[in-house]
């Protein structure tokens, strides 16, 4: 979980997203002026970006009702530690989709009036919200296991693992 320093933040992502944005522009407007194509894009990506999306999001759930004291058994730290890594890997990755889509999106906008070229563009544009929806996925959760450093856990004093921590109270 996320004790120390901020993890991957907002700017971070935009960052990712803008830097590939731009070299992922320039590679295709070279690679498209001497005769390639844009790579294809499938509906069925935009099906795996989602389902990763609500896969991120549901890891995320047993940490969040632990930490809030709704678990009914103890939580595995390194499972805890693995959803805030896999959080931010999504975010990251999702930053990364999205510029990559965005970018193909601008080599094809000059060609918008063709009927063709705008049907890509649109599903373009589908990939790319799926790529914006695992960066909010992969935000909320690593949100979601965020440990305050005055967090004092609700289930009598006990640690990830559920052993009794020395200095436990139980009268809170």
């Amino acid at each position: 979980m996320v004790t120390a320093g901020k993890g991957v933040t907002i700017r971070l992502v935009l960052l990712v997203g803008l830097v590939v944005t731009a070299f992922a522009y320039l590679a295709l407007r070279i690679w498209t002026a001497h005769g390639g194509g844009v790579p294809p894009a499938s509906w069925g990506a935009l099906i795996v970006l989602v389902f990763m999306a609500c896969g991120v999001f549901f890891a995320g759930l047993p940490v969040r009702r632990f930490l809030r004291g709704q678990a009914s058994k103890p939580l595995n730290p390194i499972r805890a530690m693995r959803t805030v890594v896999l959080a931010q890997a999504s975010a990251l990755t999702g930053a990364l989709v999205t510029g990559w889509y965005l970018a193909e999106i601008l080599v094809l906008l000059p060609d918008f009036d063709i009927a063709s070229r705008r049907s890509l563009v649109w599903r373009l544009a589908a990939l790319a919200a799926g790529g914006v929806l695992m960066v909010v996925a992969g935000l909320v959760v690593q949100g979601m296991c965020r440990v305050d450093k005055d967090h004092h856990d609700s289930d009598g004093g006990r640690d990830l693992d559920g052993d009794q921590e020395p200095n436990a109270s139980h009268e809170r």
